[in-house]
């Protein structure tokens, strides 16, 4: 996932925002074509913006979920027009996902800092970003070792309980008490007590740009 974070991102917030406003409009508009020629053009608003590689990452990802689920859908419904739209839902879902993987989390813990959020938001919003990177790491940790013991195969419920579970329940303690211990080391308070930012997030003319054009593409959307 770090290999996806972008250098120069968009104002934090605006990810945030963006993504609601790709998915609410994406799942508004899904049984529509305009439906996927929005997110086309939402995703190479994305690419032109420097998140080539996070653009990239999804696209298998939406492709082998969209085939998931249209078979599904047209296996129970056996009608185009909703499996045309299962498939726009989840590319919307997708290309929402987009600016959030390419996010480090602690600009948007600086965004609300600066922007004096209160400070439960502001942790639990640190301790989010950082809590699911470090469960994909420990997962792989733990696959990496059933492979190296040769535990077996995972989807054996017994194999899975002993040589998975057990021992993931076991890092989510330590990483835990391990974020629980960075807070307090960082000096995060719960008080409202005052405080400096490191380094300034600031909002750029590029960022204004990226949100009249979502914007605008979102509301000529929905009209049309």
């Amino acid at each position: 996932m770090g290999s996806l974070k972008v250098k120069t991102p968009i104002y934090p917030l605006f990810s945030v925002l963006s993504s609601v406003i790709i998915l609410v409009f994406g799942l508004i508009t899904a049984k529509s074509v305009v439906s996927s020629i929005y997110l086309a053009g939402v995703w190479l608003l994305f690419l032109v913006f420097g998140y080539w590689k996070s653009c990239l990452a999804v696209l298998p990802f939406a492709a082998v979920m969209s085939g998931i689920f249209c078979g599904i859908t047209y296996a129970i419904s056996k009608d185009i027009t909703t499996t045309y739209a299962a498939a726009n839902r989840i590319v919307a879902v997708c290309v929402a996902l987009i600016p959030g993987i390419a996010l480090e989390p602690v600009l948007m813990v600086r965004n609300l800092s600066k922007l004096r959020a209160p400070r439960m938001l502001t942790l639990g919003m640190m301790i989010a970003l950082s809590f699911f990177p470090l469960l994909g790491k420990e997962t792989g940790r733990i696959r990496e070792a059933m492979k190296t013991r040769g535990a077996g195969n995972a989807l054996n419920p017994r194999i899975f309980h002993r040589a998975f579970l057990v021992p993931l329940v076991v890092r989510l303690v330590n990483i835990s008490d391990t974020l629980a211990l960075s807070v307090e080391t960082r000096g995060f308070s719960a008080d409202n007590k005052n405080y400096t930012v490191y380094r300034d997030v600031r909002f750029t003319w590029k960022d204004a740009i990226f949100a009249l054009v979502l914007v605008a593409g979102s509301v000529v959307t929905v009209i049309i």
